[in-house]
């Protein structure tokens, strides 16, 4: 594998994680509020969103460029939903920290 296509590949990973990161961080900031799941840490949630969404998405991918599915497919796709996880979870802490820092703060 040359370096072209070993860069493209990087790139096209990098790409996924922040698609997934995003959608993770909208659904949890969507259903955080919901009745049952107010008790319930953020983390936990976005943990769950995210171990939803990943292997979700890889079987989407799959059917959509008809690639069987494989185990390992399957089992890189909870390996990502952490990473995944990590960075939705980091993005809205940054967030989060940045607004309380603001005029806008309501106390």
């Amino acid at each position: 594998m040359n370096m072209e296509v070993f860069l493209q590949y990087a790139t096209y990973a990098l790409m996924a994680i922040g698609v997934l990161a995003f959608l993770v961080s909208i659904i949890t900031q969507a259903i955080k509020e919901m009745p049952g799941l107010k008790k319930i840490q953020t983390n936990v949630v976005a943990l769950a969103v995210s171990m939803i969404i990943c292997p979700i998405s890889v079987v989407i991918v799959c059917q959509y460029f008809k690639i069987v599915i494989a185990w390992y497919y399957v089992f890189a796709s909870f390996v990502a939903a952490f990473i995944v996880y990590l960075v939705s979870t980091g993005g809205w802490e940054k967030v989060t920290k940045m607004w309380n820092r603001t005029k806008y703060n309501k106390k």
